[in-house]
Formats: structure tokens, sequence, C-alpha cells
């Protein structure tokens, strides 16, 4: 049986991707935030909000790069990489992303823009 690797997103931008331009492809970096509110046991009303690294390449680094601002809303979908390195002290450690496959513009101002790989324009 095969296994699943599979992310999907809504939320906001956290700030503009940087973008890399990699001579015959670019790479776009951005957070992306997503947040949850509920009511605890005392009956408050708590949010959290967790940040997620994405990245983007090619066409989809391409669109990010023209219509991405702070606060965009977006839907990724992509799937986790988690890769090791080891920081000034030599401790291991490991850094988690979204490698997102398919994009789309949920903020009035990018309406109708629905992206992925494949049905992207040369």
């Amino acid at each position: 049986m095969s296994s699943v690797n599979k992310v999907i997103l809504i939320g906001h931008a956290g700030d503009a991707p940087k973008i890399r331009d990699l001579g015959q492809t670019k790479s776009a970096n951005l957070s992306l935030a997503t947040s949850e509110s509920y009511t605890n046991r005392n009956g408050e009303r708590v949010e959290t909000t967790e940040w997620h690294n994405v990245q983007l390449w090619g066409k989809l680094a391409d669109v990010a790069e023209k219509y991405i601002v702070k606060g965009t809303m977006l839907y990724i979908e992509g799937k986790l990489k988690t890769e090791k390195y080891n920081d000034a002290q030599g401790v291991e450690k490991f850094y988690t992303r979204i490698v997102a496959d398919r994009l789309q513009l949920l903020s009035k101002k990018a309406a109708g823009a629905d992206m992925n790989d494949d049905d992207l324009p040369e």
C-alpha cells in the first residue's frame, strides 16, 4: 500500500514572498498563518495561530511574486518536506515546510486566480 503526503491550508500571508531567481526558474518562500478559536473551560474565547513555511516553485513563484502581499488570503495544497541541519553549535535541528503544488488566491483583489503547475499558461 502506498502512503500519502498531502497538506491543505487556508490562511493569510504573513508578508510578501521572498523571491529567489535561480536562473531558469524562481523560488518563492512565504509564511502562512492559520488561526482557530475556541472557548476554554473558563468560558473565555481563545484564538491560536499556527505559522507555516511555504515554498513555491516555477510558475507558482511567478504568481506569488506578482499577486501576494501581506494579508492575502491563500488556499495552498502541497506536501510536507523536512530537512535536517546542524546549527552553529553543532546541534542537529529540523526544518519543516510545505512545498506547494497548487495555489489559489482567495482575497477579493486576486479573485479568480486558481492555479497549479499543470494548468498554468506557458
